[in-house]
């Protein structure tokens, strides 16, 4: 189930909240565990649980890296920051951590380890040792996003960053929580305990969640969707000439940002429907003047969970200016095969680490910092363009082919010319146009909606309401980030 459909807009949301509110407050966190393992269970009811039995194994865990085997009923504060952890404590740790990464490596990237396996020993000459495997495993939507809540909260509770759950509903909640269940954000427990003990339900914050959620709407509908096809258009075609492929890049480049920032905006409006209040995720990234920069904008939630959980443990900069471009290097690889189990996403997040690393020797600013902010602006988003080529391509073969079309060195086909009869239209040229403007022209969603007032609020719903309008005619409504 997805946000921008009719089934969630007009059935699934309605009952949620109701069921929601109409309970009493100390049941409404069960009340919206259950809603949310059904809107989680609507595709693939098995996958429910897959999910069940991670937040059961961490909710164990947490609760023997805080009290022990023998202190489950007795309250505890949170563990002193540095102090010393004793063998228990760091088995507990290792085993939730292990047991999480275990999970979605399996389902994330078992068939990924198989078909590399069978072509390593094919170059090899050594076919007859191929592993002839029927068993192909489906991807769980969102399992990468829970698995990160799941280890975000066992290592904060070790660390002593956060009070362990005592409430089994509570924790199960926060896991579960539809808003950001299958795309993120990436929410770490203490960000949010607090609100779990007790929260705020008022008009302000509902209405700013309803802002949210009719803005986000007319990013997916409206923008993502309507450069979502230009891009298929163009990246499925078997050859493009140079200038529809940079418009199709362009058109990527434009929906992966409506895409997934409209789903955040949608998950933190509903967020604030229910009372929660998630943080911030996206903030104006195409306005960036260096990769670093784009990096502190882009997808917040994982950037702050990359650095948090994997670059520091790795010793982050502490460990001298070769290992510093190392760990820069490694985490945006891993983040990339985070993405996809394939080697489009490890180039890409190799891109990305390469600039981050070489921008580090420059203490932090790009080679071009010197030239005009239009300059700097316009080449970060050049590099981030080129890199996004490798994210949307099927393969590499095809990432390199599409490389080539962009100056003009592919091989020219038949027919090529043809799918500017689809992409030229006035309907898509309009919203490209639009989508310019929003990037570069317009406040955050996040900053918009900070005060409504009677103009913004009708704003909002005009949006909405085209949106809907528009979704009732649209076949084309995916959402990339689902797959991840």
């Amino acid at each position: 189930m997805v946000f921008s459909s009719h089934i969630f807009l007009f059935y699934f949301l309605p009952v949620a909240l109701g069921v929601y509110y109409l309970s009493p407050r100390r049941l409404r966190h069960l009340a919206l565990t259950l809603v949310s393992y059904v809107f989680y269970g609507w595709a693939n009811p098995y996958f429910v649980l897959l999910m069940f039995g991670s937040t059961v194994f961490s909710y164990c865990c947490g609760m023997i890296i805080a009290r022990g085997f023998r202190g489950w009923r007795q309250e505890a504060p949170p563990l002193e920051r540095g102090g010393p952890r004793t063998r228990q404590q760091r088995w507990a740790l290792a085993a939730a951590v292990a047991c999480s990464l275990f999970v979605l490596g399996v389902f994330k990237y078992f068939n990924f380890a198989i078909e590399n396996y069978n072509g390593l020993l094919a170059a090899l000459g050594l076919g007859h040792l191929q592993w002839d495997n029927f068993l192909r495993i489906t991807l769980p939507l969102g399992i990468s996003f829970y698995t990160f809540h799941c280890i975000s909260y066992v290592v904060d509770v070790y660390r002593g960053d956060a009070k362990v759950v005592r409430n089994f509903i509570d924790f199960t909640c926060y896991i579960s929580m539809y808003p950001q269940l299958v795309a993120g954000p990436i929410i770490r427990y203490r960000e949010i305990a607090y609100q779990l003990q007790g929260k705020a339900y008022t008009f302000e914050k509902f209405s700013r969640g309803v802002a949210f959620l009719s803005l986000g709407m007319a990013k997916k509908i409206l923008l993502a969707n309507a450069c979502g096809k230009i891009a298929d258009t163009c990246f499925n075609a078997g050859a493009v000439a140079p200038l529809d492929a940079w418009y199709g890049m362009f058109a990527y480049t434009f929906q992966i940002y409506f895409d997934f920032s409209g789903y955040s905006d949608m998950a933190i409006g509903l967020g604030l429907m229910l009372g929660f209040v998630f943080p911030k995720n996206f903030d104006s990234p195409y306005l960036s003047q260096s990769i670093t920069e784009f990096w502190r904008r882009w997808h917040q939630s994982l950037s702050f969970f990359l650095r948090d959980y994997l670059y520091l443990p790795l010793g982050g900069n502490r460990k001298g200016a070769r290992r510093t471009y190392v760990n820069l290097a490694l985490v945006m690889l891993l983040g990339g095969l985070w993405h996809g189990a394939a080697w489009n996403f490890v180039i890409w997040g190799g891109i990305h680490g390469a600039m981050l690393a070489f921008e580090r020797t420059q203490g932090k600013q790009s080679l071009y910092q010197r030239a005009p902010r239009l300059v700097r602006t316009a080449l970060t988003f050049l590099i981030v363009c080129f890199a996004w080529v490798f994210f949307r391509a099927p393969d590499l073969p095809s990432a390199v082919a599409y490389l080539r079309s962009l100056f003009g060195v592919g091989a020219a086909q038949e027919g090529m010319y043809l799918i500017r009869g689809l992409i030229y239209q006035p309907y898509y040229l309009l919203w490209m146009c639009a989508a310019v403007v929003v990037i570069w022209g317009f406040p955050q969603t996040w900053d918009f909606t900070r005060r409504l007032t009677w103009g913004k609020a009708a704003w909002c719903l005009a949006l909405l309401l085209i949106s809907i309008l528009v979704l009732t005619t649209q076949s084309y409504n995916p959402f990339i980030y689902f797959i991840f």
